[in-house]
């Protein structure tokens, strides 16, 4: 059986920023149109932090029986490892499903925006058909598009409407920007595995690509933010505090571009992620007090 430990790690913590990154964002958001609710964007996180804890879980199991895990260079996995049965994996996977459902329960009585249920359900199944199903889409070079939409465009837009009922034009800018980092990161992962996922059947955005293509994929992506910073910050120049994660961004941009291959690679999906964090937390700031 697995340890507490080794469990923890299977949750892959490393992840975490492109579940906090965005609410932080939208609930900046929320606070520059003093739509501040700190209860729903308690909740708002709970249910972030769930499904990425349970996005995590349920593609260790999909991958693991498939046997996608079987030699891959990446961290730890539960079932790949055999250190856990899949079935108590996939168990833990619906288990954060259901704290995700329950809290996004609490958010739409609050917010009384009820149709966002059908949006939850979508959150939900998007978790788990990325590599679960008989027909994954995660397999099929459709997981950045996803990340894109689910971490990046529902998430921060998400979190400033169920507390200020609206949206607004900075927090599709940062939608945008929390989105392309999130995908950076797993394009970044997917760089690394390419030569793994090759052999075993799994036709990800980069094994599409290559490795060239995909290398400049992750430096484009890593740059939108800085982009949309300087735009935001046309109008609010506090916002070009956000400059401040990029270089956070160095290492693993040069370790990309520089052309590093395998574990060299663990770092930059990590280090991608702390940007994202960091670039998240300031934009939410200066929105909210800017």
């Amino acid at each position: 059986m697995a340890t507490v430990a080794q469990w923890i790690e299977g949750a892959r913590l490393r992840t975490f920023p492109n579940a906090i990154a965005p609410v932080l964002a939208g609930t900046g958001a929320a606070a520059g149109v003093d739509s501040f609710d700190p209860l729903i964007a308690l909740l708002a996180l709970v249910v972030a932090l769930s499904l990425i804890i349970g996005v995590n879980f349920a593609n260790d199991y999909s991958d693991g029986i498939r046997g996608t895990d079987d030699s891959r260079v990446g961290p730890f996995r539960l079932v790949g490892s055999r250190s856990a049965r899949p079935g108590a994996v996939r168990n833990a996977a619906f288990a954060c499903f259901g704290v995700a459902a329950v809290s996004g329960l609490g958010v739409v009585a609050l917010s009384g925006q009820w149709w966002l249920l059908a949006i939850g359900a979508l959150c939900i199944a998007g978790a788990w058909f990325y590599t679960g199903g008989s027909k994954p889409y995660g397999y099929a070079g459709l997981g950045e598009v996803a990340v894109f939409v689910f971490f990046g465009l529902i998430a921060v837009l998400g979190t400033m409407f169920v507390q200020a009922g609206t949206i607004s034009g900075f927090s599709i800018g940062a939608a945008v920007g929390i989105g392309s980092l999130s995908c950076a990161v797993l394009v970044a992962n997917n760089l690394r595995d390419i030569p793994s996922d090759r052999v075993t059947g799994k036709r990800t955005l980069a094994v599409m690509l290559g490795d060239r293509d995909t290398r400049t994929l992750y430096t484009a992506l890593a740059l939108v933010p800085f982009v949309i910073t300087v735009l935001i910050g046309l109008r609010n120049s506090w916002v070009l505090l956000g400059f401040l994660a990029l270089p956070l961004l160095l290492i693993p941009l040069r370790a990309v571009i520089r052309g590093a291959t395998g574990r060299y690679l663990i770092p930059a999906v990590r280090d991608t992620g702390f940007a994202m964090l960091a670039w998240g937390a300031i934009t939410g700031a200066t929105l909210a007090f800017g």
